[in-house]
């Protein structure tokens, strides 16, 4: 078999694979015999199925397998041998059937998108800003109110509050405003509202300052803006039915549940910090700071990202692709992808492999390697972020790690997080190299450069 390749411009070529007969014949032949062996053919006995007829039944089909195979493997191997870099995969020049009866000898082309050479370097002369968002009191005052208002304790209240939750009856109103009381009515008998989350503030005030005992005409559809899931649960009814109830109802308020913020104590910072991680007002304020911080390093992070691949981009994007052959494979490669349509659709594709092509590089310049510790310690940060979702903000190290675990094992999640960790490895090495511009601004100012950005 021979192997060779041909350039046909600074970013593609054609390589050409010629296969003989006595590439393929011993294969071909060893394949048929695994058949007589293995298959029951009507009228032989198992095993005893003479050659030629196997050749008779199997042997155009069985060629052309093995001849396919074989090329495909020589292709790959010449590809991996020779360190190409290859875009897309090997498009076939032409597909046809396999000539079986006049010809023992083959040859084979495939279109190849190579990929550019790229002298990119990653130095001191390229300037990056990083946006630090400023931390202020009044973050960690409503950081603290939130925590107080979440740690804090359920307890009956003689009136409703902004943030109460109020249960009672809830009666069907006729447009009169007297109660229905047809068998059709709708009366929900242990009913809670939460005003606090009405879409309709008229709605919500409606209930304020409220006590048990006193009855509130409100009208549910404006409270959710028709939302026939939050109906169907304040109402008790079906979330066919739910969509249509737009008039008025009464309810009866039996009790009213207030919350009252947790105490500035020990218990408070360990829910909040982890147990013993803050012993007094002070490392708590700090421990939620840098809590907060994290939090704004993900938006600066992000920006960060952003502003070096316009650096990057500025200086290397401007690469010859091999554009035809890339349209060619996404015409084979997609669906929606025509003939007609796949300019348009490669205009949009181009940049972000561009990018990608940069991106790449500048992984093997800064050396980036994931190793299966970094993906445990990333998943492990998703599962804290998932367990802080429902109040558990201090879960021991062995069960994070556990979850972690069956994170990593989801094929369909691993790949995300092997990318995520491999972005944040690339760009922390990329502060060491290139020179950043650190800048300390507030959050309305960060807010304003990201939207410009």
């Amino acid at each position: 078999m021979n192997v060779s390749i041909e350039k046909t411009g600074n970013v593609s070529a054609i390589l050409t694979v010629s296969i003989e007969e006595n590439d393929y014949k011993e294969k071909v032949t060893k394949e048929l015999k695994e058949i007589g062996k293995k298959h029951n053919i009507p009228g032989f006995r198992q095993g005893h199925v003479p050659f030629g007829e196997l050749n008779r039944r199997f042997g155009k089909q069985v060629t052309s397998d093995v001849i396919n195979n074989e090329v495909y493997n020589a292709v790959v191997g010449y590809i991996r041998d020779n360190k190409l870099g290859v875009l897309g995969e090997p498009l076939p020049v032409d597909v046809v059937e396999l000539d079986l009866k006049n010809k023992k000898d083959f040859t084979f082309q495939y279109e190849l998108a190579l990929v550019p050479e790229l002298n990119i370097e990653a130095g001191k002369d390229t300037t990056v800003p990083y946006y630090t968002i400023e931390v202020t009191d009044e973050m960690i005052n409503e950081q603290d109110k939130n925590f107080r208002e979440r740690f804090g304790a359920q307890v009956p209240g003689e009136e409703v509050e902004p943030n109460a939750l109020v249960k009672g009856s809830i009666m069907e109103l006729n447009e009169d405003g007297t109660v229905k009381t047809e068998e059709d009515a709708i009366q929900m008998l242990n009913g809670i509202v939460a005003p606090m989350y009405f879409k309709d503030k008229e709605q919500a005030d409606k209930f304020i300052g409220k006590k048990v005992n006193d009855k509130v005409v409100f009208n549910p559809w404006k409270t959710c803006e028709g939302n026939a899931a939050e109906l169907s649960s304040m109402l008790g009814v079906d979330k066919d039915k739910a969509a249509d109830i737009k008039g008025d109802f009464e309810m009866s308020i039996s009790e009213i549940i207030v919350v009252r913020p947790a105490e500035l104590n020990q218990e408070l910072f360990d829910n909040v910090l982890g147990k013993d991680k803050a012993k007094n007002e002070e490392e708590y304020r700090n421990g939620v700071k840098e809590m907060i911080a994290r939090e704004l390093a993900r938006n600066s992070e992000m920006l960060f990202r952003v502003d070096v691949e316009k650096a990057m981009m500025a200086k290397y994007g401007d690469m010859e692709l091999p554009a035809e052959v890339l349209k060619k494979w996404l015409v084979r490669r997609n669906e929606g992808v025509t003939a007609e349509n796949v300019d348009a659709e490669y205009v949009k594709m181009e940049p972000s492999l561009k990018w990608q092509l940069v991106k790449e590089r500048l992984a093997d310049i800064c050396q980036v390697k994931i190793e299966e510790q970094d993906l445990i310690n990333h998943a492990k940060m998703i599962a804290r972020a998932q367990f802080a979702q429902y109040g558990m903000t201090n879960m021991d190290d062995d069960t994070l790690t556990d979850y972690a675990r069956r994170i990593l094992a989801d094929k369909n999640y691993r790949p995300r997080i092997v990318e995520e960790v491999g972005d944040v490895k690339l760009f922390d090495a990329i502060k060491d190299k290139i020179t950043v511009d650190n800048k300390t601004v507030s959050l309305d100012e960060f807010k304003e450069i990201a939207t410009k950005e």
